[in-house]
């Protein structure tokens, strides 16, 4: 079998994108919290001093976004002016407008309602056009892919060890990166292991590389899966010291591929955070994700991505491919058609199955909106197996 290496990366959740990712979703939960059917569309940006939030948000309830926003700052730990930027002193400036009534109309009442099908899942359409992945593996116990898992449990440990003190000089910036070694499909070893994390001026790179070391990789990567070619490559730069929104802006949306599946598998069109589950770049995604999932959870296939596309107001979507890359124990067809039997991929439906109108969204906004087993999401459970094996009989 060929060797061949892949590297997948994660940000901690005080990287300036994940700032803004944050933000974004915590005005959805809290919109969501008082009008479980807003529409919601959040974007946000973050520079020295400023955090602008924007978008189209269509509700009859009220929201304190400038409170919002600065109490998401604080708890990520940018609560004092050492660290270059403060929630509690930032400028917070707001541009929100309602949803475009041409959209509107579209999601409000599907294409499929028009034409008098009057099931109650059809009753709102996509809120866009658009193509939607999921994918599963059995690399991993939650059936992700191993650079990505691996590197968000060491940037979730990074962030572990800065707030519970353990580490108390680091500041809350920081970027993980995995390489593993594969032989065929099969993972064999751990190639590389890069961090870098924002930091406090008077730490020194020596003792930053020794306890990150003991104390972030070492409680992570599993022991057998290192060896005397593992490198290791912490603070390359030698400094990091100025980071988050002040050493390099952020903006929602633009860690997609940290979101999902680290590029181990193909990412659809969208971004995820600030956006209500009416929009199919988030809610199908996760539809696509609980397909895969279950698919390798019932032993049809070793690997699978799911690929969903909408056409913009209209329920049903306009296709449904399955690929298992050859490891499938029945053909694609014949799984693509067992996948339309068993799962309603209509927003409605999805919306419904995956309980997506609750405030669920800023706990998923770092460390992956996929394979977060810890969360206890819908789209993570593997309760479709039995009905997926007896379609393919």
């Amino acid at each position: 079998m060929a060797r061949k290496l892949f590297t997948s990366e994660s940000v901690t959740e005080g990287h300036p994108d994940k700032v803004c990712d944050q933000i974004s979703d915590a005005i959805l939960d809290e919109i969501l919290k008082q009008d479980s059917k807003a529409h919601v569309a959040c974007e946000v940006t973050a520079t020295t001093g400023m955090v602008h939030v924007m978008g189209e948000i269509s509700t009859e309830c009220y929201v304190d976004i400038n409170t919002i926003a600065r109490d998401v700052i604080n708890s990520i730990g940018y609560d004092k002016p050492e660290c270059g930027f403060d929630g509690n002193t930032c400028a917070v400036l707001t541009s929100i407008d309602n949803q475009s009534p041409d959209i509107a109309m579209g999601v409000n009442e599907s294409y499929e309602l028009k034409d008098g099908e009057s099931d109650g899942d059809n009753q709102i359409g996509a809120g866009d056009q658009g193509m939607m992945f999921g994918f599963a593996c059995n690399e991993t116990p939650e059936l992700m892919p191993m650079p990505i898992s691996l590197a968000h449990k060491l940037a979730k440990q990074l962030t572990k060890v800065r707030k519970d003190g353990t580490l108390s000089y680091l500041r809350p910036d920081g970027k993980t990166q995995v390489t593993v070694e594969y032989d065929g499909n099969k993972v064999v070893r751990i190639d590389t292991i890069v961090i870098s994390t924002q930091h406090d001026p008077y730490v020194t790179l020596q003792q930053i590389r020794g306890d990150l070391i003991e104390n972030v990789i070492k409680p992570i990567i599993p022991e057998e899966l290192l060896d005397e070619n593992t490198k290791y490559f912490i603070n390359p730069t030698g400094r990091f010291v100025i980071g988050g929104p002040v050493g390099d802006s952020g903006l929602t949306g633009r860690k997609i591929i940290v979101d999902t599946y680290g590029g181990y598998s193909r990412h659809g069109g969208g971004a995820f955070s600030g956006k209500d589950p009416t929009k199919v770049d988030r809610s199908a995604a996760y539809a696509a994700r609980h397909v895969a999932k279950n698919i390798v959870g019932a032993g049809l296939a070793e690997k699978c991505e799911v690929q969903l596309a909408y056409a913009i107001g209209v329920a049903k979507p306009v296709s449904v491919m399955v690929d298992t890359f050859g490891t499938g124990t029945v053909s694609d067809e014949k799984l693509s058609e067992a996948v339309n039997k068993v799962f309603d991929l209509r927003p409605s439906a999805i919306i419904r199955n995956l309980k997506l109108q609750r405030p669920i969204y800023r706990q998923l906004a770092s460390y992956g909106h996929i394979g977060r087993e810890d969360l206890d999401v819908e789209w993570e459970k593997l309760n479709k197996v039995e009905d997926l094996k007896k379609a393919v009989l």
